[in-house]
Order: structure tokens, then sequence, then C-alpha cells
């Protein structure tokens, strides 16, 4: 075994888990998970039947992933974040696996206790507030807040939020935007 796993945590057949990832307590990893290189999940986390987290992946305490949503590399999931898979659930209708597919794009940021609903994509380098309720797609590098959320600005890469300008006061990135796409503008170096 070339992860961490915490005596308390269960994970069952049929799982394939990277090298250095750290599973904490009390989590359980169901059959034909994918879960990455580096990874760190948290105490009391569920990841479901056949989900995808890609490597370097950060999920907090109390969370679960449900089947149909994949993560890509080096999202954040901050504590008690909700995914849903099914826009119409009932306890005595199972949809038999065949669930809404979300997909987590690379390096986004999901806040605290943010809720995304099924069937949307977020964006690359994108940031969650804490609370947010999710009922769209959003943009790489939008910031949204609220419930329903919003976009309310724009993020860097290194996940500062940028100014009026798009420049980021810390790392010194600066990006133009054309037909609703951020892209970042080549250094003068």
């Amino acid at each position: 075994m070339n992860y961490f796993k915490h005596e308390t945590a269960i994970v069952d057949d049929n799982v394939l888990i990277g090298e250095g990832t750290k599973i904490w307590h009390f989590s359980h990893i169901q059959s034909g998970a994918r879960i990455g290189k580096n990874c760190s999940l948290g105490q009391n986390v569920n990841i479901s039947n056949h989900v995808i987290l890609g490597d370097g992946v950060k999920v907090q305490n109390n969370v679960s992933v449900y089947e149909g949503v994949e993560i890509e590399d080096y999202v954040f999931c901050g504590p008690s974040c909700v995914f849903t898979n099914d826009l119409t659930p009932r306890a005595r209708y199972p949809k038999n696996h065949k669930y809404v597919k979300t997909v987590i794009r690379h390096d986004a940021t999901l806040g605290a206790n943010c809720t995304i609903v099924c069937g949307h994509e977020i964006g690359a380098y994108a940031t969650i507030a804490a609370g947010a309720v999710v009922t769209s797609d959003v943009r790489p590098h939008a910031l949204i807040a609220g419930v329903p959320a919003k976009q309310i600005g724009w993020v860097c890469e290194c996940g500062q939020v940028l100014n009026r300008d798009l420049s980021c006061k810390d790392c010194g990135r600066r990006y133009c935007l054309a037909e609703g796409i951020l892209t970042e503008t080549p250094s003068l170096d």
C-alpha cells in the first residue's frame, strides 16, 4: 500500500488509490472509485462508487462525493461542501445508477458548505464562495457567490481576487477578457 489510510477508514474492493494519498478518520471509499496521487481526504469523507478524483485533490471534512461527479487535478473541496447527482430524487424510485454528471475542472475551489447542483461544470481556477448554491455552469476563473450563485468577479490562477484592471496584486499575473473568456496576458519580461 503506497498511501496512508487511518485505521477507522474503510476502503472497499476494486478501488484505485494513488501514491501519497491520505485518507483520514471515519472515511469510506466505495467500490470502483479512482483517486489520484497526493490527495487528502479529511475526516468523515465518503467517495461513492465510480467517482474519479484527479491528482492533488483536497477534500475537507464531512464531504460526500456522489456517483456521477468527476473532480480533476488540484481541486479544493471545502468542509461540508455538497454535491448532488439527481435532479428529481425519490426514495421510492431509485435511479439505478443513472445519475446526472457533474465535472469540477482542475484547480477550482469550492468553499465551505457550498452546494453544487448536478449537471453543471465548474471551470478551471473558478472559486465558489462559502455557502453558495450553484445552479448553472461556472466559467473558468469566475468568482461565484450567493443563493442562487451569481458571478461577482474574477480570480487569478493563484487564487486571489483580481483587481478591476484584471491584474493580481499578489503574483502579478494580468488577464484580458474577450467574449466572456478570461485569458492570461503574456508577460513583457
